[in-house]
């Protein structure tokens, strides 16, 4: 028997084994009303209201819905009321510039968009037939309640999410994540996080951000009371930990940082030590930080190693009974690597030291990007555009990223995209940007700049000229000024050269 696998599974568990129990607890300091305290029973009338009302709409099975919104519980029921019923979820980075935004709407050819009211004014003039400020207002007109949503046969196959990423071309692309992408992901995941209906999960992670790295998914269908962060603050964090009792939350580096650093000052015990697991990804972090989880929070450090195009798990990096005998130091020293394979997952290197993997977490394709969707799949493995290399128990050490995407505070930032805005300023000759070791993010991204015969510009000139055309976040920390700048025989930047200075002493090619 092949029973077709669906994202909406995870919910019809949860509304089947615990539809009693608080499932969410809503961000209580939002513009829009919050939704506190929902049950799961109650998320799944959401979710079916929801489709409802886009039946109403004449959006049909197959069709895009974009939502622009920092983490929230109307963005969390969508993950199932969109994706769940047949339609495909697009959830936008609400810290994407206007333009960016309008970019990843239309082509994703979304036909319904959702935007937080903190964004609206920002938001304006999005090409969308159906627009709606999320709210009570918008609630009313787009819940269907009492109506049966129009019944839609599972196809484990077809797209459920399209999530944009920064990669090797100045626009994002648009990844293809399918329902057997998302079931996959979201069961091993839970697997190798030791998840169970006893745990409560913070969303520090942005669930823009891979589909949250699959955990609304994931929790849901364990009964695991989820709490909602709309902003990451640490010492909200802490205290949030303390009020609900939470014990796993996912994190980028920086968010790591930003615990670390309120721990300093808060008073009495640190809630959740010896409890508390923190998953981290993204540019990883010093063997210090590891190290500093572990003796002044109290708390469990786990890494892993994937992309927005594998779902995203590819490896966890778990401490293992091996090493229970190793200091704190020592046992960090393991964990700052990328991880063993999750399972059902395959790696190997090629000739060149590229990271290939295959697994049924890997994306169906990039939105209408053929020609890329055939680069990155080519041979039957999926080409990450990372470097490393497989050791003692087949962990995983990342030691270059090909594609020179920036991981900075877990969000990507292209290279490429950067470097076009600088170019587009008539003072600048020629530009590398890339990213270097910084101790709250990660790394962060710095223009390397030749000026054109003739000019002057300064830093602070360079660093507005972006911040004025681009996300706050993709624009230069720092701007060195330089005469030349490495490149091939053929004239291609060597970043890696360029890069070696800053990366010195850190032990990896990247962060």
């Amino acid at each position: 028997m092949i029973v077709p696998f669906g994202a909406r599974d995870f919910l019809d568990r949860a509304t089947t084994v615990y539809a009693d129990r608080i499932g969410v607890v809503d961000e209580p300091e939002q513009p829009a009303e919050p939704w506190d305290g929902l049950t799961y029973r109650r998320i799944g009338e959401l979710a079916r209201a929801q489709a409802a009302g886009l039946d109403a709409l004449g959006v049909p099975h197959g069709a895009r819905v974009a939502v622009v919104s920092p983490n929230s519980a109307r963005l969390l029921t969508a993950f199932f009321g969109v994706s769940g019923h047949g339609r495909v979820l697009v959830p936008v980075n609400f810290r994407l510039t206007a333009d960016e935004v309008n970019y990843i709407v239309d082509h994703s050819g979304a036909s319904v968009v959702l935007v937080d009211p903190e964004l609206t004014d920002r938001l304006t003039g999005i090409p969308c037939k159906h627009r709606f400020t999320m709210g009570a207002a918008s609630d009313a007109e787009l819940y269907r309640f009492g109506a049966e949503p129009a019944p839609w046969q599972p196809d484990e196959n077809a797209t459920a999410t399209i999530n944009y990423t920064s990669g090797t071309t100045a626009r994002p692309k648009g990844v293809q994540i399918t329902h057997r992408n998302i079931w996959v992901n979201a069961v091993t995941f839970a697997l190798h996080a030791g998840v169970t209906d006893r745990d409560v999960y913070l969303h520090t992670l942005p669930m823009f951000h891979a589909n949250g790295w699959g955990m609304p998914f994931a929790m849901s269908a364990l009964g695991v009371r989820q709490i909602v962060l709309r902003r990451v603050d640490g010492a909200e964090i802490l205290r949030r930990v303390a009020e609900h009792g939470v014990t796993v939350m996912c994190a980028a580096p920086a968010v790591v940082n930003a615990v670390l650093d309120a721990a300093r000052s808060w008073e009495g015990e640190i809630p959740g030590r010896d409890r508390v697991r923190i998953i981290v990804a993204g540019a990883p972090p010093p063997t210090r930080t590891v190290a500093r989880v572990e003796s002044e929070l109290g708390w469990e450090f786990i890494q892993i190693y994937g992309l927005t195009e594998t779902s995203p798990l590819l490896t966890v990096n778990r401490t293992r009974a091996e090493w229970d005998g190793l200091d704190t130091q020592a046992r960090a020293e393991h964990l700052v690597r990328a991880g063993a394979p999750a399972l059902g997952v395959t790696l190997r290197t090629d000739d060149e030291g590229e990271i290939l993997a295959r697994s049924n977490v890997v994306l169906e394709g990039y939105w209408d990007q053929p020609e890329e969707t055939a680069r990155a799949l080519s041979d039957g493995w999926f080409h990450t555009g990372d470097g490393g290399s497989v050791g003692e128990y087949g962990h995983l050490t990342i030691s270059d990223r090909k594609k020179d995407v920036i991981i900075t505070g877990g969000e990507n930032v292209s290279s490429i995209e950067v470097e076009d805005v600088l170019f587009s300023h008539p003072a600048v000759a020629e530009v590398a940007v890339i990213g270097v070791p910084h101790e709250k993010w990660g790394e962060t991204v710095k223009a390397l700049v030749v000026l054109a015969p003739g000019t002057e510009v300064t830093q602070d000139e360079l660093v507005r000229y972006c911040k004025e055309r681009l996300a706050g976040f993709k624009a230069p920390t720092s701007v060195e000024f330089r005469d030349e700048l490495a490149r091939t025989a053929t004239g291609k930047l060597q970043k890696y050269k360029l890069r070696e200075t800053y990366w010195e002493g850190h032990g990896r090619g990247v962060g």
